[in-house]
């Protein structure tokens, strides 16, 4: 999880790809169409036209109509059997649909390899020793906003050590003091999944914005494709908009929204699962890497 860090400029949506989305919502804006659009999609099978009549509550006529608009949009198939048409779901819509409403409401971006507007004044260096009471400090400031974590207290500093993945331990200064850090953890401990890591990226509170998180992102991204990390990942509240906006510049893509994936504070609630894969640049060595093994 990570906590509010910076407000960056939003990747515009090319208007290709904004037109089609528009298209595709036009056809859904008739309520029978995605009732009809639901029956097919959860049936796991091929639906007659007569059937899916009778499960919306029409006629023969009226569904017939409203499945051929769907079919024009692509949202399923039709397929003579005999007498009967049978109706089925477009698998690429199952994907392609989610991704649309992702993409028009900022979950999805372009994926860069990590943002260049990082401001020159702020350092990231390896975290020690040393850094543990303002890492901590930092930590309880992201607890406090409600919108970083499902910790409710800072966690034991034994227990983040031994959680966390060495040579992937960063903080960030501005002038002489650290203001944000960031820190990696093996999502699992089977061999298969040793190049996969959960990241997590705080700032201090009144330092939000100043591009610390741009610099801290950065670096671990880079930090992570040399050391042959094939997938990073992370969970985001959907109210830390600036979080997410921070991980898709750095080349995050959001998977999913996992509902009602926790409590926090006795409430129910959802995280947004985003995704990075290695860039190009660091293929070869992960392959490298995978094969010494």
């Amino acid at each position: 999880m990570s906590v509010l860090v910076t407000d960056p400029q939003p990747a515009q949506l090319p208007g290709d790809d904004a037109a089609t989305y528009a298209h595709w919502f036009a056809c859904l804006a008739e309520p029978v169409r995605v009732r009809l659009l639901h029956a097919v999609a959860t049936a796991g099978h091929p639906v007659p036209v007569g059937r899916l009549a009778e499960l919306v509550g029409i006629s023969q006529a009226t569904c017939s109509h409203h499945l051929r608009k769907l079919a024009e949009t692509g949202f399923v198939a039709l397929r003579k059997e005999g007498t009967t048409t049978q109706v089925t779901v477009n698998p690429n819509c199952c994907t392609g649909l989610p991704h649309a409403a992702d993409a028009v409401m900022g979950l999805l971006a372009p994926g860069p390899c990590c943002p260049d507007d990082v401001p020159e004044d702020v350092t990231v260096r390896a975290m020690t020793d040393a850094d543990w009471d303002d890492v901590l400090r930092i930590y309880a400031e992201g607890i406090a906003t409600g919108h970083a974590t499902f910790e409710t207290e800072v966690p034991d500093r034994t227990d983040l050590d031994a959680d966390w993945l060495p040579g992937h331990l960063w903080v960030a200064e501005l002038d002489g003091e650290v203001v944000g850090w960031a820190a990696a953890r093996p999502v699992s401990a089977r061999p298969v999944y040793r190049g996969v890591a959960e990241t997590s990226i705080y700032v201090t509170d009144g330092h939000r914005g100043r591009g610390i998180g741009r610099a801290l992102i950065r670096h671990q991204v880079c930090a992570a494709d040399d050391a042959g990390l094939w997938t990073l990942q992370t969970s985001i509240f959907p109210e830390n908009r600036a979080s997410l906006a921070l991980h898709h510049s750095a080349g995050f893509r959001t998977l999913g929204v996992r509902e009602r994936i926790g409590q926090h504070h006795g409430q129910w609630r959802d995280t947004v699962f985003l995704e990075r894969r290695a860039d190009d640049r660091s293929q070869s060595t992960i392959s490298a890497k995978a094969n010494q093994h």
